[in-house]
């Protein structure tokens, strides 16, 4: 899963950086709106941390563009303690949620999950497959109840087949929505990392639609 985050001051930037990608999210940065807004327009994300007030283009002039254009990404705004006004703004233009600065990192990240799972048409924290179960909230994967030792892409690349479970995955989607953009996306990355899953789990549940993508389903 992927995550843009857009917030000006560099060392709050950096604390939500580093809290989301611990959390198992591949993340982008943004400090200023036209930047943002490029990002918002041409890559692929799964969710947004916005902030409102930014230079080059204000937070809400980017959301409604990104609106106005046909962006669907879930779109978590901060806003300052005293900004009552700028939630209803921001909402109005688009936004699936805010967060009132200054806030618990737990919560941001609790949102975050919201926003993703809600999106994807899922009502639990915790998604099952058959013996498979991920845990959003702890980023912990389970198969017949015993935890399952996996690397961060490995992890990243399961939790995006679990929360499209049953529905045909490109690898094209794979790739761009568990890298950021200065990773280097080799083609056959995805393939690797999947056939590394594959023998971690029992055999059918990943499956290949040859020429198209891959499938998570429970047999």
């Amino acid at each position: 899963m992927r995550v843009l985050i857009v917030e000006d001051e560099p060392r709050l930037l950096i604390q939500l950086s580093d809290a989301i990608a611990a959390a198992g999210y591949a993340v982008d940065l943004a400090d200023n709106g036209i930047h943002a807004h490029h990002l918002g327009q041409t890559e692929p994300y799964d969710a947004v941390v916005l902030d409102l007030g930014l230079p080059q283009m204000d937070g809400l002039s980017v959301l409604r563009q990104w609106r106005s254009a046909g962006r669907l990404m879930p779109v978590l705004i901060l806003t300052a303690r005293d900004g009552w006004h700028e939630k209803v703004a921001g909402i109005d233009a688009g936004a699936d949620d805010y967060l009132t600065k200054p806030f618990h990192m737990e919560e941001l990240l609790a949102r975050l999950r919201g926003l993703i799972r809600r999106s994807g048409g899922h009502a639990s924290a915790a998604l099952t497959c058959g013996p498979l179960s991920l845990d959003t909230r702890v980023s912990r994967v389970t198969l017949e109840g015993q935890a399952l030792v996996l690397t961060s892409h490995e992890y990243r690349v399961l939790a995006y087949l679990m929360h499209h479970q049953d529905q045909l995955v490109s690898r094209t989607a794979l790739i761009e929505h568990n890298n950021a953009q200065d990773y280097a996306r080799e083609s056959n990355t995805v393939d690797v990392f999947n056939r590394r899953l594959r023998k971690k789990l029992p055999p059918g549940l990943i499956t290949t639609v040859r020429g198209l993508g891959y499938r998570l389903a429970a047999a």
